[in-house]
């Protein structure tokens, strides 16, 4: 038996507990987010790609002063 196999064994364990419990208590907000999802408009992508466009120009810009 390798040595400290049962306590990998356990964390295994708590850690798969921990996400079901996770997923069970975040499931309504899931449920919500993914049914406000396809409701959603056009518009509403300008308001996520936007940012995204923002950091990425800033991360060329520090990669090129490198």
């Amino acid at each position: 038996m390798i040595e400290g196999s049962d306590t990998s064994i356990w964390q295994g364990l708590l850690f798969g507990a921990a996400a079901l419990l996770i997923i069970f208590l975040f499931k309504p907000g899931i449920k919500t987010a993914f049914q406000q999802s396809r409701e959603a408009e056009d518009k509403d992508w300008l308001g996520v790609l936007f940012p995204i466009g923002l950091v990425v120009l800033f991360v060329i810009l520090l990669l090129s002063m490198v």
